[in-house]
């Protein structure tokens, strides 16, 4: 007999794991599918999550928020879910191993991608563990007071993340990938708050000695910063959302109402792929919003006869 569960939460990040605590204590039978890849796993140390004065580390709030929603009878399962389609009354999804699961609540906490530097992922992912690439400057700012700050990115967003980290240092400087894209205005702006826009196109990065040294092409001296926030944009991982027919909004997003639910009955959306601020604090709060609003979702059906 195939198993039977109230709720199916896809990603283990902090919105999912919230989303599956709060299932479990309202003593939902609850699932939650992840392929291993919540960006939180990536974060070496975050001082951004209330109760934690001294920082923690993603892979250790990852593995404490599941140990507590496991231990409310909540299950894990690693799995990449590949489809997913509304059959009547219930969601059906597929993982790539092609086991399927039919329920009648839907949570989607799939999270997003990082458009990355071009650093072998090795050195990539040493250079995240120092501190010395950081891709959320709203995270990790304060952590950076006074030192050398690159952003890379010469375009608005890159503007807008140099004003934004000039606030912590005086020392920034905005590299552009390939090319200045700056308008009159950010210049402008720019100029006034003292922050260095170069010219010269990216070459590459050598992570040594602690710090990032940035070469560029038509300088043989290469510039050296003790931190490097990429500005490049993210991908938020929609692909299920849209498949269930969840319309996104100009920047690939899932509307901001989502984890209260969206056009599809029974399904929410949680964390980073809903429209507003990618941050753990964010996620957990949508997390424990779509949990409450499935488990009244159920109710109702339960009181009509529509489930199990």
């Amino acid at each position: 007999m195939p198993e039977q569960w109230d709720c199916l939460i896809v990603g283990a990040g902090p919105g999912g794991l919230s989303a599956a605590l709060y299932m479990a204590r309202f003593r939902r039978r609850v699932l939650v599918l992840h392929d291993g890849t919540s960006r939180t796993l990536r974060i070496s140390k975050t001082h951004n999550v209330p109760g934690f004065p001294d920082g923690v580390a993603g892979p250790e709030l990852i593995e404490r928020m599941t140990e507590h929603a496991m231990r409310f009878g909540a299950q894990m399962r690693e799995a990449e879910v590949v489809s997913a389609s509304r059959v009547e009354n219930c969601f059906e999804l597929k993982t790539r191993d092609g086991d399927r699961f039919s329920v009648p609540t839907l949570i989607l906490a799939t999270g997003l991608f990082m458009n990355q530097i071009a650093l072998p992922h090795d050195v990539h992912e040493e250079a995240m563990r120092a501190g010395v690439v950081r891709y959320c400057p709203i995270c990790d700012g304060y952590e950076h007071s006074n030192d050398r700050i690159a952003v890379v990115g010469c375009d608005e967003q890159g503007a807008k993340e140099a004003l934004f980290l000039r606030r912590y240092s005086s020392d920034i400087t905005l590299v552009p990938r390939a090319f200045d894209e700056l308008d009159a205005q950010e210049r402008s702006e720019l100029e006034g708050a003292g922050i260095t826009a170069v010219e010269n196109a990216l070459d590459r990065f050598e992570f040594r000695d602690s710090a990032m040294h940035v070469y560029l092409k038509g300088r043989e001296v290469p510039l050296v910063f003790d931190v490097v926030y990429p500005a490049l944009g993210t991908r938020q991982r929609t692909q299920l959302a849209q498949s269930l027919g969840v319309v996104l909004n100009d920047e690939g997003a899932v509307d901001a109402h989502s984890p209260y639910g969206t056009t599809v009955a029974g399904l929410y959306c949680v964390g980073d792929i809903v429209d507003g601020l990618d941050q753990i604090s964010v996620a957990m709060g949508h997390g424990a919003i779509a949990a409450t609003k499935a488990h009244n979702y159920l109710r109702t059906m339960e009181a009509e006869g529509r489930t199990t």
